[in-house]
């Protein structure tokens, strides 16, 4: 037990220099996270804001003048242009010059006083997320300034308060960032694993060890658990740049999150070591990462939800360890939740890197056979 714990020890060693002895590695797992996390936390991004908008205004009253303040007071449309002709709306639209035209009818104010308004909005629906998103904006805009001029200011009979818990601005950065976490262990895991690998097959290293009095199992934990560490090391730097830079909120567990992310991790690593007995260039690999790791952020819950999948791929889903441990760290950054409320997750988790791992290792030591 003791000799294999060196071997592997040694093997630890070995994979570390070999990875800090280029100085452009060490800021490609060190540093390029953390970029990547600055560039994912300003880009993506679903809130709509200053909205180019479009007003034609036939009624030309104070009501309509109301109407338009209201919907640039709270920053979510900008009106860059008045239309005096129907025909300039078009224009506006097809040339992508506006994204939503807000038409006020004649006769706005005298309707607005009866109860019985109406105002027409239009959206380019090329950006369906914008265009969706700029609609409830603008529904919810009208229906206030309809219920407040019903009520002739007026406190209402009925007094809906709305408050949105665990992220009460409803920004959507303080739920993608803490995700990002996830699709960037999941990144550099599985390729620093596969082309470690496969580099050490192209100069011929690989046989050696292979004959050597390494066991398979000590040499693929001698291969992986230095990826591990730089996870752990790239999960503290990402988590600190999201909590000090973007200001997320972190209310769990840490020992939660750190324990999800070590099978996530070894979930990760499972995937780079069966992308390596494919491949037999470092090319290859990197692609066929890439070919694996697209589906995964795509299945994953990170750019749409679950349920609005077909049944077939939701099934599918659940055995993607991206999903589960999205659902996990949103889940401790945003809501505080324990390892109970997550425990089929990490199940889940546990799972999956079992069987990844089981399946990694046969493949790797039948190929160095």
């Amino acid at each position: 037990m003791r000799s294999a714990l060196l071997r592997i020890g040694w093997m630890v060693r070995k994979e570390l220099r070999q990875v800090f002895r280029d100085p452009r590695m060490a800021r490609v797992v060190l540093v390029a996270p953390v970029i990547q996390l600055l560039v994912f936390g300003y880009a993506v991004s679903t809130d709509v804001r200053d909205t180019a908008t479009l007003v034609l205004d036939r009624d030309q009253s104070r009501e309509s003048r109301e109407l338009v303040a209201a919907f640039t007071a709270g920053g979510y449309f900008e009106v860059v242009a008045d239309a005096r002709r129907e025909a300039e709306i078009a224009e506006a639209l097809d040339h992508g010059r506006v994204a939503m035209a807000l038409v006020v009818p004649a006769g706005f104010a005298r309707d607005l006083a009866a109860g019985r308004a109406r105002v027409q909005l239009l959206f380019d629906g090329t950006n369906s997320n914008q265009a969706t998103v700029a609609k409830g904006y603008a529904e919810r805009i009208v229906q206030e300034l309809a219920l407040e001029r019903a009520l002739g200011g007026r406190a209402p009979a009925l007094d809906v308060r709305l408050r949105a818990w665990y992220n009460p601005d409803l920004a959507s950065r303080n739920y993608n960032v803490p995700a990002v976490i996830g699709l960037l262990l999941s990144l550099v895991c599985q390729l620093l694993t596969a082309l470690a690998v496969v580099r050490e097959r192209e100069i011929g290293t690989l046989e050696q060890l292979a004959v050597s009095p390494l066991r398979p199992i000590e040499l693929i934990l001698g291969k992986t658990i230095p990826f591990a560490l730089i996870a752990l090391v790239d999960l503290a730097l990402i988590t600190g740049t999201a909590l000090a830079w973007f200001g997320v909120p972190f209310r769990g567990n840490p020992l939660l999150l750190l324990g999800a992310t070590m099978l996530f991790v070894a979930c990760a690593l499972a995937n780079g070591l069966l992308v390596s007995t494919v491949s037999k260039t470092q090319q290859e690999a990197f692609l066929s990462s890439f070919l694996v790791f697209m589906p995964l952020v795509l299945l994953s819950g990170f750019m749409f939800p679950v349920a609005s999948m077909p049944k077939l791929f939701q099934w599918l889903t659940l055995a993607n360890p991206l999903r589960h441990f999205l659902e996990i760290v949103r889940g401790v950054f945003l809501k505080g939740t324990t390892a109970a409320d997550v425990a089929p997750q990490l199940a889940a988790l546990t799972l999956i890197a079992i069987v990844l791992l089981a399946l990694a290792v046969r493949r790797f030591a039948r190929g160095e056979r």
